[in-house]
């Protein structure tokens, strides 16, 4: 492992500098073939974390367990953070007509707890779309420890059919002016829903209720199609070397 000091680094020369970070060693890019991948990771375990996560929030970081990361890898600047920008989001013709298709759905939103229920659900979602990927071959354990094990405030939201089957589950953080989609998953044999776009619609929804200004989805991949639904949530801004960015096209 590398050590770095946030001042050495000009966009986050503002943040906690007493922290420690350490960059992970190279491994394969999981969304670009032949280019490798290292993170820059410091723990959030202390009594700020809240605070200092906010602030590594603006700045292009993300949370995994009671650990906040970002891609600083060698020659690549292709993972751009993203967010929606909540109050001008454009609700396309598309959008209201999913909104009406799924109005029939019950939503939960809830202190972060695992069930096995959930797990069955997160299980084949795994199976059916990432086929051989890590997360598919993590146990109950493993995906408990991912929804349960946060030193920040952290909600898990179900979303059941009138029969109360659970057809969606998402866990997100939440932050002081924002909401933070960790991880989703939904039934993948139900097609006409379409669920994965419909969580991100209830949470901008629901940001707005709050009165919050931004949904943060991750990281955006040009190069990968896996990625590529995020560019529908308009506006979308990207944490660029010069700030947050309307990114073209997303006006």
């Amino acid at each position: 492992f590398k050590f770095y000091k946030l001042k050495s680094m000009n966009h986050l020369s503002k943040i906690h500098l007493e922290k420690q970070f350490v960059a992970t060693r190279a491994l394969p890019c999981p969304y670009i073939p032949g280019r490798t991948e290292r993170k820059l990771v410091t723990d959030l375990v202390a009594k700020n974390a809240t605070e200092f996560y906010e602030e590594l929030s603006q700045v292009g970081f993300r949370r995994s367990h009671g650990l906040a990361y970002k891609p600083v890898c060698p020659n690549c600047t292709s993972c751009v953070p993203v967010r929606i920008r909540v109050p001008d989001f454009k609700w396309t013709r598309t959008f209201r007509r999913m909104m009406k298709q799924n109005v029939d759905l019950i939503s939960r939103d809830m202190i972060a707890h695992a069930t096995k229920e959930q797990y069955n659900l997160f299980h084949r979602y795994q199976r059916f779309r990432h086929t051989g990927g890590e997360m598919a071959a993590m146990a109950f354990r493993d995906f408990q420890a991912m929804v349960e094990h946060s030193p920040i405030e952290t909600r898990i939201i179900e979303f059941r059919d009138i029969h109360e089957a659970l057809v969606g589950v998402m866990l997100a953080d939440r932050q002081k002016d924002a909401l933070s989609a960790v991880y989703s998953v939904f039934d993948p044999s139900i097609k006409k829903r379409g669920l994965g776009t419909y969580m991100v619609l209830w949470m901008v929804k629901r940001a707005k209720e709050l009165k919050l200004s931004y949904i943060y989805l991750g990281y955006w991949v040009k190069e990968s199609s896996k990625m590529s639904y995020k560019e529908r949530f308009r506006p979308l801004e990207g944490f660029t070397t010069k700030g947050w960015k309307t990114l073209r096209n997303s006006a």
